[in-house]
């Protein structure tokens, strides 16, 4: 068997011409990133490209190098920006300089994935009714609207992952699964870049995840992160969003404290970047199983200063803890848990909701690009979706209102809202019904912090947190 080792990053990419598609493996986070083979094409300086990837990122490791040097002209992406930093790449699409494609999360992969498969395409719930949906062909299967996608295929695939052998299978650790083994099929060549190279046999065939037949080079990292540089960038990356910058009401641990207690006992729950990850540390003793889309089942709080392992990390890219039984998959099956209905509760950010409970959260207007990240698929799964944001902006504008202006991530979706001085349910037909104001909150003051109709349920109560 010839191996399939190559002797440098710079030598990986040798072949690969101005204008070359390129899909890019990783969350997003944290180490993830092929980094070592995306230095060798920014040194390469290869040009036009199309890059196809979760998220470009952020920081000196992440795709983000390539639009530093004008090198990318099209992002397909589930993120082209972010809502409390500005990145090169985001900045030039602003301009006009780079075309860009929002494709939702778990659609990116499946599209992959599909075109991987020699699939034309696929009907998906994702998308519905929002611009997701435009100039694509809508059905209805039993008695619901799905959007057709079309397969994604790319002239080269970089993924990342822990070993590989001479044959290119491929294991991985952790979190660090993610899209990547799914992206390595859609590529016409496919690049792995591997912490470790181990030899013939080495690697025991019933834990190789992605088999060498689809691998075609790979290639040791030469750039890596020290455990010490991990921990650092999650401290940078933040645990939550900004604060409520002196909002009145309860602060965030006490929002979060009561979105948690919605949850049922024994139920499966899966919690959105910024304020939902605060949910994580009130669930111990119920048998809540957190899920997480970058494939991360059951997980447990954030870890102990000194005790944390860098291969586990939530799809904020925080760093978490493992929970007895759990278990680790690529996204395209912790999409299919939500999707199929497998997942109960879904905690989410929001930016806008309407009186009819349509959600609008992965672009505001000071955003060229926006992200929407895997929100769209999880709403499309129909369980109960809980949104956990500050009533108003810090401007004091409303963020509950009669009709979104924001675009829109999903239509009729959300069920209850819990902010900083209040729980309010959406009631279908009914629009917003105020149930628990916080302690020293006025259900007047509430009232004049809600855009749309407020209706008062004949028992609201003052939160509690027991």
């Amino acid at each position: 068997m010839k191996s399939k080792i190559v002797e440098s990053p710079a030598a990986a990419v040798a072949d690969i011409a101005d204008g070359a598609s390129i899909v890019v493996g990783g969350f997003g986070v944290l180490h993830g990133w092929p980094s070592s083979v995306l230095a060798a094409l920014r040194d390469r300086a290869v040009r036009d490209l199309t890059l196809i990837c979760n998220t470009p990122g952020f920081g000196p490791l992440s795709p983000q190098i390539l639009a530093d040097k004008h090198q990318v002209k099209k992002l397909v992406a589930s993120f082209g920006g972010y809502p409390y930093r500005k990145t090169p790449i985001e900045e030039a699409i602003g301009r006009g300089e780079v075309e860009f494609e929002l494709v939702p999360q778990g659609t990116l992969a499946e599209r992959l994935r599909a075109g991987g498969a020699g699939l034309a395409g696929f009907f998906t719930p994702t998308g519905v009714g929002t611009d997701v949906e435009r100039g694509k062909e809508v059905r209805e299967f039993d008695g619901r609207r799905h959007v057709f996608e079309r397969a994604l295929t790319a002239d080269v695939s970089v993924v990342r992952a822990h070993a590989a052998d001479p044959a290119g299978n491929l294991v991985f650790r952790g979190s660090g699964r993610n899209f990547h083994p799914v992206f390595a099929t859609a590529g016409r060549t496919t690049i792995a870049e591997v912490d470790e190279l181990v030899g013939l046999g080495d690697l025991d065939p019933e834990h190789v995840v992605t088999p060498g037949i689809f691998v075609d080079r790979v290639v040791r990292a030469t750039l890596r992160m020290t455990r010490d540089e991990v921990i650092d960038m999650v401290r940078q990356i933040g645990r939550t969003a900004p604060d409520a910058g002196g909002l009145p009401g309860i602060p965030p641990d006490l929002m979060a404290m009561r979105a948690a207690a919605l949850f049922a006992r024994g139920s499966v729950v899966n919690l959105g970047i910024g304020l939902p990850t605060l949910c994580s540390n009130y669930v111990a003793g119920r048998e809540i199983m957190l899920h997480a889309e970058n494939g991360f089942l059951n997980y447990g709080p954030f870890p102990e200063p000194g005790s944390e392992d860098v291969h586990l990390y939530n799809a904020g890219g925080q760093l978490v803890t493992a929970l007895p039984g759990a278990a680790f998959t690529h996204t395209c099956d912790a999409f299919a848990m939500a999707r199929g209905g497998r997942v109960d509760t879904i905690v989410l950010g929001g930016f806008q909701v309407a009186e009819n409970g349509d959600l609008a959260n992965w672009k505001a207007p000071h955003m060229s690009a926006g992200g929407v990240g895997g929100a769209m698929d999880l709403a499309a799964g129909r369980a109960e979706l809980i949104v956990l944001m500050y009533h108003t902006s810090k401007d004091g504008q409303s963020k509950l209102l009669r009709r979104c202006n924001y675009p829109l991530t999903a239509i009729g979706c959300v069920s209850k809202i819990v902010t900083n001085l209040a729980l309010i349910e959406v009631i279908p037909g009914q629009g917003f019904f105020l149930r628990e104001v916080a302690p020293g909150i006025g259900v007047e003051e509430v009232q004049r912090a809600t855009e749309a109709p407020l209706r008062v349920a004949p028992d609201v109560r003052e939160m509690r947190f027991d």
